[in-house]
């Protein structure tokens, strides 16, 4: 099973960062989310991810993905030629990024009740904290730190469509948009309309 057991901390530099945040997948990748990747420097998976051909499709333009492990990212629900990845995925990592730093944690340590307020004094000093576990697309940014739920990426329990959220990080402003799309009934969106299809059918927010 993913290690679970410790967290990973990097340093990002750079004066200003485009992430795109997501989690649970369970194996399936919108197309769309998977697009938006692309335009991003960075990409973030909050666990779920379901195996490593996920990961691998997560193209960000400076080539670095950033997961942490689900409780559902277990050997048996793996596919075996994956579980040596499978067995790096830390419980959390730690990103210092411009402007503070991003904490990602897939959430399912403890349960839903307060689990805002736990991961606000497990992690003080972050200036906002990522989770997934629960599937619901959430904003908590009236208090510090924030604390921010992509959604689900996938097909799985999307509750109105699947969604990612993108963070635009610089040394004096953090903004946050979220990135819902319509469900589809095909197992995958056609990528050569992508950029048609997310004019049309994304809700897009700025925060």
């Amino acid at each position: 099973m993913g290690s679970g057991a410790a967290g990973a901390i990097a340093r990002i530099p750079g004066r200003s960062l485009r992430l795109a945040i997501l989690s649970d997948t369970h194996g399936d990748l919108d197309a769309r989310v998977e697009h938006l990747v692309t335009t991003c420097d960075l990409a973030i998976h909050g666990g779920d991810i379901g195996n490593a051909d996920i990961l691998a499709r997560m193209q960000p333009g400076l080539g670095r993905v950033f997961a942490v492990c689900g409780n559902n990212d277990v050997s048996r629900r793996w596919p075996e030629r994956d579980h040596d990845l499978l067995r790096q995925l830390p419980e959390w990592v730690e990103l210092a990024l411009p402007g503070g730093y991003l904490v990602v944690i897939h959430g399912h340590q403890g349960p839903a009740r307060d689990r805002h307020a736990r991961l606000r004094a497990r992690f003080p000093k972050a200036r906002a904290i990522v989770y997934g576990h629960s599937h619901r697309l959430v904003l908590d940014m009236d208090t510090a730190p924030w604390v921010l739920n992509p959604g689900a990426a996938g097909r799985t329990r999307t509750y109105g469509g699947p969604s990612c959220l993108l963070l635009i990080a610089d040394e004096t402003d953090w903004q946050v948009e979220v990135h819902r799309f319509a469900f589809l009934t095909t197992r995958r969106s056609k990528v050569p309309n992508l950029n048609r299809q997310s004019a049309q059918r994304a809700k897009t927010t700025l925060v």
